[in-house]
């Protein structure tokens, strides 16, 4: 990781924190306010949250993977006992549950930064004196601009192929909570096949995801943004 890159890193988490103790309202603008008297401007911000957006999906993707292989484990493991079996997908679904939230999160805090990136490049073009730099900027914008909505409803598909396997894995967890017997794991077998169908999409959006965002971070880094 380069210095630059870094001292984005580092300062954008450490002021974070002091924008978490804000009232919410107006927090964002304070927030990059404060980052610029660093030195970091929204669109350094932006680089380091598509960073973190890209890191959350590599993260959750292998949770789900993992969650998968243990829903599969308790139904192919009958001397495994019942109470065990169902520990073992309840916090397999917590965790799922947990690592989706933080992909949400990071998409939001992507849409927030953006939007005021966004807004301030618009308004500065009304401040270029020269009519050619005003052009050339305002095609880079609307250019950026494409290229951020390809990458955002990549991360929207993500988010909306994550709701069918994380309603699959609750249905998991609360019939063999109130059914805490051999028939139910049964029940359970016949639904496998569907949850691993929209698992393997889900990886498959996540992975498409996560290319984009590396494609969209190098742009900005090369400075063809």
């Amino acid at each position: 990781m380069s210095i630059q890159a870094n001292t984005v890193s580092v300062v954008t988490r450490f002021t974070s924190l002091f924008c978490l103790m804000l009232v919410l309202s107006g927090c964002s603008s304070v927030y990059y306010s404060t980052m610029e008297k660093f030195g970091i401007e929204k669109r350094d911000i932006l680089v380091d949250r598509v960073g973190d957006a890209r890191d959350s999906q590599s993260d959750a993707r292998e949770t789900f993977r993992s969650s998968l292989e243990r829903f599969q484990s308790v139904v192919e493991t009958p001397e495994t006992g019942l109470q065990e079996k169902y520990d073992v997908i309840s916090d397999a679904y917590d965790k799922s549950l947990k690592s989706a939230n933080k992909v949400r999160d990071r998409i939001e805090a992507v849409e927030d930064v953006s939007g005021a990136m966004f807004d301030e490049w618009e308004d500065e073009l009304d401040l270029y004196q020269s009519a050619s730099l005003r052009q050339t900027s305002e095609r880079r914008l609307e250019e950026t601009r494409e290229r951020y909505r390809s990458l955002m409803a990549r991360m929207h598909q993500v988010e909306k192929r994550m709701n069918p396997v994380l309603e699959a894995f609750e249905d998991q967890v609360l019939f063999l909570k109130h059914n805490l017997n051999a028939q139910a794991i049964g029940a359970l077998e016949d639904e496998l096949g569907q949850i691993r169908q929209n698992v393997d999409s889900l990886i498959n959006e996540m992975e498409a995801s996560i290319a984009e965002s590396e494609a969209f971070i190098q742009q900005f880094r090369e400075g063809s943004v």
